[in-house]
């Protein structure tokens, strides 16, 4: 059966959960808020929710049949898992400045990630950051953007850990088991692939901690969110 676009799988859940016609009205609280905060220096973080911000999306390629049932799958097993959120690492709109709209700025210290809604406010997430030793910081861009990516460890993972990593070395289909996630979002400096990525994850316990090689983890539902936000060559500030 050949299946359409699927609609964003943790914005349906989100709004599936509100009471009957309470979706519109927290849509118009939440757009004057952003308003009020841009002047008001006073403003506490806007609660958030999935697909309410940044009108000017990218347009996104249709998802493949598998693809739909991997986000399918997952959603499913989220929900079952029901696996909680730490209130600072979940989704929250707050005051931000210093960058133009579309840019990612990556807070290694802090373990957040921001993305700018607009001059004043960012929709801030929370990460899992590189080990020590294994951080980056400067200007990237976003240089590719993938759907239940394919995943093969680095040259320089599998000679630190050959035990873990060697078996991988031809690559991994994506798929629930995929370290990468539900969504990928690739860093290049200018032409050259970093081979650093901002990616979900299938160990969701490790966000706000400093346990990956180098790349940015964060909850797939906020990794589908992010991703349906950024466009193509959008800049990543890695502080």
């Amino acid at each position: 059966m050949q299946l359409r676009k699927l609609v964003h799988i943790a914005a349906a859940m989100a709004i599936a959960a509100l009471p009957h016609g309470s979706y519109a009205e927290t849509a118009k609280k939440q757009k004057a808020a952003v308003e009020n905060a841009e002047t008001d220096k006073t403003q506490k973080p806007i609660p958030f929710m999935f697909g309410l911000f940044n009108a000017q999306k990218p347009v996104l390629e249709p998802l493949t049949e598998e693809q739909a049932e991997y986000d399918e799958k997952w959603a499913s097993l989220a929900k079952k898992k029901k696996y909680k959120i730490k209130e600072k690492y979940a989704p929250t709109v707050v005051r931000y400045s210093g960058y133009k709209p579309g840019t990612i700025i990556v807070d290694t210290k802090e373990k957040q990630l921001y993305f700018m809604e607009s001059p004043t406010t960012a929709i801030r997430y929370g990460i899992a950051v590189g080990k020590e030793g294994l951080t980056f910081t400067g200007k990237t861009r976003v240089g590719d953007k993938k759907v239940w990516p394919r995943w093969t460890p680095t040259k320089a993972m599998i000679e630190r850990s050959p035990g873990k990593y060697k078996r991988y070395s031809k690559g991994m289909d994506g798929g629930l088991r995929n370290p990468l996630g539900a969504r990928a979002i690739y860093l290049y400096l200018g032409r050259n692939d970093t081979y650093l990525r901002i990616h979900g994850t299938n160990q969701p316990n490790t966000i706000g901690t400093a346990s990956s090689n180098g790349c940015f983890r964060m909850h797939n539902e906020h990794v589908i969110d992010l991703y349906e936000r950024v466009k193509m060559d959008a800049e990543v500030v890695i502080l």
